[in-house]
């Protein structure tokens, strides 16, 4: 998970902030000294650091924070206020031209950053807000990067340009040009070659690109997982290209986080979106004071409503107003949970989410069942009759070898998802101030607080 090691060792010195009544300048000092060490242990750039560190220091330690109600809590925010300003304060848009006029954008980026999947989310993204875009295949040297980019845009359902490996890069990127303005697309996305390491030749062709054609946006893809070294790649680009925005890819994988908390420092170029997944869906828009907030483990309710709002997009209203209207009844089916198990992979999964919601960072993976065992619980719904998922009053001893043979499941694994489920079902009819009745047992079933003991999703 992203951040996972600095958030944990952040906290912990939250943790001892909050405890005491007052602070002291010393406390302060000695605060900001572990702080120091947990983001140079998350390999931010120790400039950076040293900035970071001076800045909440030189606010921490005024009067009125050491004689204020609750010092701890205001030292906790202004290490969140500097944080968010250290990572670019406001939201940066993609620029794009009105959509009457083509706008061309390079895609630049190391070999393995992750330039051709990017490329296709950010194409993905473009259509959903009604722009069409196409993607021009412009790397002719790695193998299959032609394919992979064809593969992208034709699960993305957008144009693709190619002409092979023959022709030189430039002259490609010319050509997609004048197709875009055959074609009727408005929006053209080059995807560049990359290299193992910086060298000239790669450099000096995305500048030939740059002379051959109007590129409106140069956007460079590192990967979040290099740390330190993806912030030297992007002040090399930077300096020798010259790039408009900045896309960590792989910060799913990255559990230290030191290039997003110092690549906009170092080159005073913004960070655009975060890649935190495989799918080409999991791209996200950078929020500086949201990245804060997860960074901190206060949650990040609002992206998580993001993330909601667009799994959500193509949902059938009618469908959803039948499942609040049985929820409300606590007559939840085997339907519902495949449904939900739907919803929720199309947020990220389990961990992705309760990582968004205040204070679950710190539910351990083993507290939350793992996707095998997901997989197992969707296996034996989807072994069921549609009358029995419908009904789960229709399980007999019968019902249940037939569909424990049917999901590659023993006898005993059914039982026990069943047990669990009659169990939900109970505790959603106890529960009616959940849904807007006078009485309420959210109290008594603890909330989220049950869920590490509860294996039922």
């Amino acid at each position: 998970m992203a951040f996972e090691s600095l958030t944990d060792k952040l906290q912990n010195v939250f943790k001892n902030l909050r405890g005491k009544g007052r602070l002291s300048e010393e406390d302060v000092k000695a605060a900001l000294k572990e702080v120091k060490m947990a983001l140079l242990e998350a390999d931010v750039n120790f400039k950076v650091v040293k900035q970071f560190v001076a800045s909440v220091q030189e606010r921490a330690v005024g009067e009125d924070v050491l004689n204020g109600l609750n010092p701890g809590q205001m030292v906790i925010k202004i290490v969140n206020e500097e944080m968010t300003a250290l990572m670019g304060s406001e939201t940066t848009e993609l620029k794009l031209l009105p959509v009457d006029k083509i706008t061309v954008i390079m895609m630049c980026g190391l070999q393995g950053a992750g330039k051709t999947t990017t490329a296709a989310k950010i194409a993905g993204k473009l259509k959903i807000k009604g722009r069409k875009p196409l993607l021009a295949a412009c790397d002719i040297y790695r193998p299959a990067a032609i394919d992979q980019l064809k593969i992208n845009a034709e699960k993305q359902q957008v144009d693709f340009f190619s002409m092979g490996t023959g022709v030189s890069p430039v002259d490609i990127a010319k050509a997609s040009v004048d197709q875009a303005k055959k074609n009727g697309n408005n929006v053209v996305i080059v995807d560049t070659a990359g290299r193992l390491q910086i060298d000239e030749g790669m450099m000096k062709e995305l500048c030939d690109i740059k002379e051959a054609i109007e590129v409106h946006q140069s956007l460079l893809v590192v990967d979040a997982m290099t740390g330190q070294d993806a912030v030297n790649v992007a002040s090399e680009f930077n300096e020798k290209v010259g790039i408009d925005g900045i896309i960590l890819s792989k910060m799913d994988g990255d559990s230290r986080g030191g290039a997003a908390l110092s690549t906009k420092a170092v080159t005073g170029k913004p960070i655009l979106y975060v890649g935190m997944g495989e799918k080409l869906s999991d791209l996200e828009q950078f929020y500086p004071d949201r990245m804060a907030s997860r960074i901190l483990g206060m949650g990040d309710v609002l992206s998580l409503i993001d993330k909601a709002v667009e799994a959500n997009a193509e949902r059938d209203i009618e469908k959803d107003k039948e499942m609040a209207s049985k929820m409300k009844k606590g007559k939840i089916d085997f339907e519902m949970y495949l449904e939900s198990m739907k919803q929720m992979r199309n947020m990220g999964g389990l961990s992705s989410i309760m990582g968004m919601l205040p204070g679950m960072g710190k539910i351990s993976d083993d507290q939350l069942p793992d996707e095998k065992k997901l997989a197992k619980m969707e296996a034996i719904v989807l072994s069921m009759t549609p009358e029995e998922r419908r009904n789960p009053k229709l399980m007999n001893p019968q019902r249940k070898f037939r569909i424990a043979k049917g999901s590659g499941n023993d006898i005993a694994d059914v039982n026990r998802f069943i047990k669990q489920f009659e169990q939900m079902q109970k505790m959603m009819k106890q529960m009616p101030g959940l849904m807007g009745g006078k009485r309420s047992g959210f109290g008594k079933f603890g909330g989220l607080g049950g869920f590490g003991k509860n294996k039922f999703f």
